[in-house]
């Protein structure tokens, strides 16, 4: 299972006397600049006991999954660690609580989470916990920002493209752990509605965990502001309903501290 923990994955080689079996021991000398535990052999020997999968697979593992999440520069520190809830805001300490949760309990959890919004409240930044934490549970995921998903989609159409789109939306789609950011910041076109609900849609049916980030709310605060549904459709966000845990976070703006 690829939430497995490292510890589940052991795999030992016992022989009669306690010692590493022959070809274990001739496989450790393979390549002693390699790793000093495994000597490039991949498996651990562990006195008394056997062999088990070394750690330095279990490191070089987690570093590709990091790697192959895209998770952006500005975010890749981000994490449950350093997620500092702002003095007395109930809405970011219940949004810190889902996303623990969610990385505590994975892989049984049916529910992906919508963290809902305005900018600068926190809600990227435990959406990327989210991906941090799974992905040291060796965990596949992936993140993308809506408007640049698209925007991959659509350079798949040029004719120059290496890439195809049946191949993009196939990652996409696949990915064990899918974080959407920016859910509705596309001016919602017939195009960009259709591509977003396949994608959604393919997740929904397959039942997939899904994070999403939103900076619009489910009730308009005012006739000339827009809700989630408007952005991204009736049909899609009835969908989301049944795939997430609607978390909303409120607070002041971080960002603008750096404004000074």
């Amino acid at each position: 299972m690829s939430g497995a923990s490292s510890a589940e994955s052991l795999v030992f080689v016992r022989d009669t006397d306690g010692v590493d079996a022959p070809g274990l021991r001739a496989a450790a000398t393979a390549d002693p600049a390699a790793c000093a535990l495994c000597h490039g052999t991949g498996m651990e020997v562990m006195p008394g006991k056997g062999a088990r999968r070394c750690r330095c697979r279990e490191q070089d593992r987690g570093h590709r999954l990091f790697e192959a999440a895209r998770i952006p520069r500005r975010y890749r520190d981000c994490s449950l660690s350093n997620f500092t809830p702002a003095k007395n805001n109930g809405s970011q300490l219940r949004a810190f609580a889902g996303a623990h949760r969610l990385v505590s309990e994975y892989p049984v959890v049916e529910h992906g989470l919508l963290f809902a919004g305005p900018c600068g409240v926190g809600k990227t930044h435990l959406a990327v916990a989210v991906l941090h934490g799974l992905i040291e549970k060796g965990v596949q995921c992936l993140f993308y920002e809506c408007g640049a998903l698209l925007k991959e989609i659509q350079e798949t159409y040029n004719p120059a493209s290496q890439a195809s789109e049946s191949e993009l939306l196939s990652a996409v789609c696949g990915a064990e752990v899918l974080l959407l950011d920016e859910l509705g910041a596309v001016k919602p076109t017939d195009w960009a509605r259709d591509t977003m609900t396949q994608v959604i849609g393919r997740r929904y049916n397959d039942k997939k965990i899904t994070i999403f980030t939103t900076n619009y709310p489910d009730e308009s605060p005012g006739k000339a502001s827009e809700t989630l549904e408007d952005r991204i459709g009736a049909r899609m966000r009835s969908r989301l309903y049944e795939m997430c845990r609607t978390v909303r976070v409120e607070g002041d703006d971080y960002r603008r501290r750096f404004d000074t």
